[in-house]
């Protein structure tokens, strides 16, 4: 049994004392119980330990510890510091005892499910406690825990009243005749108090000079409870049996001791129940006062009902109504005392905050102090060593004073690193379990992700087996035709409030991208329509397969990243793909490195058209609503981006002269405005392409350096692609036809945004060399599925969607950076240089046949 004597902190108002209390542990209800002595049978409260918290602070003093509930904290003193160990270690192993007790036998399932985490948390912290030896079991103090204990003298107070309890007086009064009938007994059987049966009503052999001492108390228990006499002393017997059974009997304990150790129980038993009469006296001292002014009113109220004139009674009711008068203005009185005190208390309680922070003040000081005094201690005793030096040092009565101090701290230095021995043990077992259910967190997300993208390649690979069966449609019966146009219906319909409303969902498909970009494009036919909700499904199942194997480690390596600066390590990172959050400010750097922008100049770029209207001006209104109708930040004329768009292609056509206005610099703009957001960032990132990346007259009239481009990737494409060139010839595809428009708006509307806006990201820190790369690797991406078709017709209309049908963005990446190399620049100067004198040959040929053929026509007349 876990029992003892403790002192308990007791608070009346400004007033806090220790008061002496028996505690006992029931380990039925996990609650401490307590008692003013061992031999009480009615306990003074109870405290509840299953949610509770135990800690002990050094600054409270020796042996001082908390226990904390959700409603109070109880502040208990153990006798030594070892005794206070002892009892925060056992009150925390039997409240786990508890808790595992609980968790094996739930009355519910809830409670099952609760109670089977607290047993896992118990045995494994018993189990690390036991390994990693935070903090050993302390052994049991039996001078001052257990039921030897019990037979011990109580801590003994002041005085007599300072260990009573005035908050349960009822407690007290059964306690104490209880104790009194108790001793009584005890006396003519030998036997314990713990150990008894049934409580006898009416005692018989009562000596006289005991009845003398319980006189008073008996005298107030015959005047206050007589009616109740038998419901009491039933609950006293039913009380003695609780008590009997939770504590081991009499005899076993009075077998092992000798004849003058009983007389020793009972010579303490005898000074304990006259400590309990003379508090007894002063209650009834109290209770006697009470009676007298009862008394006195009794006898105002007699005079009054036996007066014979109502004279007589009109006179005694004057006197009571002034006596209700002055009580009123004592009232009155009090009440004005009471605020007056009020606000001394409060001007007390700032002087005591002020006071704290003072001795705060000077703790800090002493702390300094003392760590002066450690440093001079070991300079004195270095000195000491010296025999030559020693008549020079302190006195010896100095250093003995120093010697204590520093046992002091080294005493100090203990406690703590008990201390944090005791909360390291809760605090590494809460670290890991934190850690565990963090990774099962982590392991279950990453199975959902998992489970996710194979639905979504089960889901692409139905949608398949429909377009095939969409093809086989004419050759089928009239029934399973219109059954499969059912079916394809059904699978082009696109909720996404069905899909968020199904559950839980790792990363839900939604309708537009981060930048606004459709993820399912909207085409007319309904063959591409299939196709496009396939394309999907397969992003996402590529997004979802690469999120913690490739996307969060990129993510992390680019959090890392603090000034940028060109190196090796970034021009990596950029072709692996710029994060969302960090792609603007990467742009706005790589543009500011080429291009500096000239402050006010955009702006007096807009007073121009705003004053001026460009002769390209109606060109612009007619590609604005034609700029990436996919996305629903252009797809209206009401569009918010529309206008900053109007004003950037406006300011570049006044920028810039030579090439006012260009198709293809629209989209060119729109892609800056959506990373960039702002409308003048876009426009410097526009020049930059136009003016920086691109070789000169790439978007002249004449398109002359387009053209060569076109050529260069022709001598390209036979070189790294050799069979497909082959094929295409053999079926006399000119593919300048799909590529140009490529190179001219930098793959805008051709890629899908995500592999798009990586192309982007390589594309604004390299040059054009990427263009090519990126166009290489489209060709080879879908090299054996242009091989398997026959017919030109069929070439055409496969080469004008099949970059769409590109899902996987690091395999093209991969193809461009590493299977295509080696790709020097020097080789595409080169190439560029050789196609451009010879398209510069074809066009004076041109001229020189066009000049002939109109002098020709001039000179034969009309």
């Amino acid at each position: 049994k876990l029992c003892g004597y403790l002192n308990k902190l007791g608070i009346k108002g400004p007033i806090k004392t220790w008061k002496s209390r028996w505690f006992f542990y029931d380990e039925n209800k996990c609650r401490l119980l307590y008692y003013r002595t061992a031999q009480d049978i009615n306990p003074l409260g109870s405290i509840d330990l299953s949610s509770a918290s135990f800690d002990c602070k050094m600054e409270n003093g020796e042996g001082v510890f908390e226990i904390r509930t959700p409603s109070r904290t109880f502040t208990l003193k153990a006798i030594s510091k070892q005794a206070m160990m002892y009892w925060l270690q056992q009150l925390q192993i039997r409240r786990w005892e508890f808790c595992n007790t609980q968790s094996r036998f739930p009355s519910n399932g809830i409670l099952s499910c609760s109670f089977t985490f607290v047993s896992y948390f118990v045995f494994t912290f018993v189990d690390v406690v036991d390994s990693e030896d935070f903090l050993p079991l302390v052994k049991t103090p039996t001078e001052a825990v257990g039921l030897k204990a019990a037979s011990l003298p109580a801590p003994q107070t002041s005085t007599a009243l300072q260990n009573i309890s005035l908050k349960h007086p009822w407690t007290e009064i059964q306690n104490t005749v209880y104790n009194i009938c108790g001793s009584r007994q005890l006396w003519g059987s030998n036997e314990n108090v713990f150990s008894f049966d049934e409580f006898q009503e009416h005692p018989e052999n009562v000596d006289e000079e005991q009845e003398a001492e319980v006189e008073a108390g008996c005298a107030v228990k015959e005047g206050t409870l007589e009616d109740r006499r038998m419901g009491p002393r039933l609950n006293w017997i039913r009380k003695a049996r609780w008590m009997n059974s939770g504590f081991p009997g009499s005899e076993e304990l009075l077998r092992e001791k000798n004849s003058a150790d009983k007389m020793s129980v009972l010579q303490q038993q005898i000074l304990t129940l006259t400590e309990e009469v003379k508090s007894q006296k002063e209650l009834v001292k109290l209770l006697h006062k009470a009676l007298e002014a009862a008394q006195q009113e009794k006898r105002v109220s007699s005079m009054y009902l036996t007066a014979a004139e109502d004279k007589d009674r009109l006179e005694l009711v004057r006197h009571k109504v002034r006596q209700i008068a002055d009580l009123t203005s004592q009232l009155e009185a009090v009440e004005q005392e009471k605020k007056e005190l009020e606000q001394i208390l409060t001007l007390r309680d700032s002087h005591i905050q002020e006071l704290k922070e003072h001795v705060q003040l000077l703790m800090e000081k002493n702390h300094a102090k003392q760590e002066i005094i450690m440093t001079l201690t070991e300079q004195m005793a270095r000195e000491l060593s010296d025999p030559l030096q020693e008549a020079n040092t302190i006195t010896v009565e100095t250093l003995y004073k120093q010697q204590e101090e520093i046992e002091h701290l080294k005493d100090d230095i203990d406690a703590y690193k008990t201390q944090n021995q005791f909360l390291n043990s809760e605090i590494h077992q809460v670290t890991r379990l934190w850690t565990s259910v963090a990774e099962n967190e982590k392991a279950l997300l990453m199975k959902c992700a998992c489970l996710q993208a194979r639905n979504c390649q089960m889901e692409s690979k139905y949608l398949t087996v429909l377009r095939k069966l969409q093809e086989a449609v004419p050759g089928l019966p009239s029934s399973h035709a219109e059954l499969v146009k059912n079916l394809i219906q059904e699978a082009l319909q696109w909720d996404v409030k069905d899909e968020a409303e199904e559950g839980f969902n790792l990363n839900p498909v939604s309708e537009y991208d981060e930048y606004g970009f459709m993820t399912v494009p909207d085409y007319e036919i309904e063959d591409w329509k299939l196709l496009a909700k396939i394309q999907a499904l397969e992003i996402k199942s590529n997004k979802l397969r690469s999120q913690e194997i490739v996307e969060k480690p990129l993510r992390d390596r680019w959090n890392s990243i603090g000034e940028l600066n060109p190196s090796a390590e970034l021009k990596s990172l950029i072709r692996s793909g710029i994060p969302a959050e960090h792609r603007q400010r990467v742009w706005r750097w790589m543009v500011s490195r080429h291009c500096s922008p000239v402050p006010g100049h955009y702006q007096r770029l807009l007073e121009q058209s705003r004053s001026t209207e460009h002769p390209a001006c109606r060109q612009i209104e007619l590609d604005l609503p034609r700029t990436l109708t996919n996305n629903k930040h252009f797809s209206s004329p009401t569009s918010q981006l529309i206008p900053k768009l109007r004003r950037v292609l406006l300011a570049f056509s006044w920028h810039n002269p030579a090439i006012g206005y260009c198709q293809g610099l629209n989209r060119l703009a729109a892609v800056a405005l959506l990373v960039l957001e702002d409308e003048e960032s876009a426009f410097w990132c526009l020049v930059y392409i136009v003016e920086k990346l691109m070789p000169a007259d790439y978007y002249s009239d004449t398109l002359i350096t387009s053209q060569v481009d076109q050529r260069v990737f022709k001598d390209f494409l036979s070189e790294k692609l050799p069979r497909l060139m082959a094929h295409f010839e053999q079926y006399r595809i000119d593919v300048s036809l799909i590529t140009f428009n490529w190179f001219l708006v930098a793959f805008v509307d051709s890629l899908v945004s995500d592999i798009l806006l990586r192309v982007w990201d390589a594309f604004l820190y390299e040059g054009t060399k990427v263009i090519f790369r990126y166009a290489l690797a489209i060709f080879k991406y879908n090299e054996e599925e242009i091989l398997r078709i026959h017919d030109s017709v069929e070439i055409y209309q496969y080469l004008r969607f099949f970059t769409r049908m590109i899902t996987d963005g690091r395999k093209l990446m991969n193809i461009a950076f590493n299977d295509l190399n080696p790709f020097p620049m020097k080789l595409l100067r080169n190439r560029r240089s050789l196609h451009r004198e010879e398209l510069e040959t074809e066009l004076c040929e041109l001229e020189q046949i066009k000049a002939a053929y109109v002098k020709e026509r001039a000179e034969q007349g009309p």
